[in-house]
């Protein structure tokens, strides 16, 4: 009577757990592959993708590495599955985590993770303070990985420079998912910074600099004529009572040239240089006395010769 369906009923995910032996990217036959190692992701056998669509694996695809001997995890994502068969490639940071060695074999197994809302990292070296912004770069960075787990120190790369990073804090919980997420990021303090260092570089960067001094003091003096700077005489025949040096301080200062901050110019394109010259008046040497223009004032001719009268 009730025709019943074979796709009336979902089918029941089932977990994808392999043992594969572990290479580093520069072991992958090809072309150096860069982009394996500035993320998070790993590069499995064909052989992986067949089975995993038969096991309807929810995407993304996150997997748990464990190595059995250390009994160290992580997680990653998968990249590409073009490895050989019975292989995958990991990024070098990620076999440091695992304390694998080339050609030792570590348990895939695919996981669900939840969605991150809060990380924390710290900087191993305290070069990482030379970025001007830490977390765009961050933000840039973390697009090639999948997922975080504490505990972990990540490599990221910039400016030709790699910087490691210790994934201290996760939330909400101690692995999860950074694919289209709002998630907020903080950083601890570099391994081995210390604050009254800095403190001191960034005085003597700014006595060199030189910043504290007035503007108004490093204007030139006037020349030419000056109101009100001559000397003084009275009519009885005293001498001038003398001013002292506090005093003489201010008309020194009035003396000068008051400071008048520039404009910027607005229009300016990056790359362009502009030679702008000051047009000054000619001289009185230069100046050449021209006669007003008056109208047929020149000399004629004619083309007939005049016969000479014998």
């Amino acid at each position: 009577m009730f025709q019943l369906g074979f796709n009336m009923f979902h089918e029941i995910a089932r977990n994808f757990n392999v043992t594969y032996r572990c290479y580093s990217v520069s072991m992958l036959p090809g072309n150096e592959r860069q982009d394996v190692e500035r993320g998070g992701k790993i590069i499995m056998p064909p052989s992986a993708l067949e089975l995993l669509t038969r096991l309807n694996i929810e995407y993304p695809m996150i997997f748990k590495l464990t190595n059995k001997k250390t009994k160290r995890i992580t997680h990653c994502g998968v990249l590409e599955f073009v490895a050989d068969e019975g292989k995958v490639y990991l990024p070098h940071w990620m076999m440091a985590n695992l304390v694998l060695e080339e050609g030792t074999l570590v348990q895939v197994e695919s996981v669900s993770l939840p969605v991150a809302t809060f990380s924390k990292f710290q900087p191993l070296s305290e070069d990482f303070l030379d970025i001007s912004n830490q977390k765009a770069v961050l933000e840039n960075c973390l697009r090639n990985f999948s997922c975080l787990t504490t505990g972990d120190v990540i490599a990221i790369k910039y400016n030709s420079k790699v910087y490691e990073l210790c994934v201290l804090e996760t939330k909400p919980g101690n692995a999860v998912i950074i694919i289209e997420c709002d998630m907020n990021v903080e950083f601890a303090p570099p391994v081995g910074y210390k604050e009254e260092d800095h403190i001191t570089k960034g005085e003597g960067s700014s006595d060199m600099g030189g910043m504290d001094e007035d503007p108004a003091s490093m204007m030139p003096e006037p020349s030419g004529f000056v109101a009100f700077r001559g000397e003084g005489n009275r009519l009885d025949g005293k001498k001038k009572k003398l001013t002292s040096e506090s005093e003489s301080e201010p008309q020194a200062s009035n003396s000068r040239q008051p400071y008048v901050r520039g404009i910027p110019d607005y229009d300016f394109v990056i790359g362009t240089l502009r030679f702008i010259r000051n047009s000054r008046p000619p001289s009185a040497k230069e100046e050449v006395q021209t006669e007003p223009f008056q109208a047929f004032k020149g000399e004629g001719f004619t083309l007939r010769t005049a016969k000479s009268k014998n």
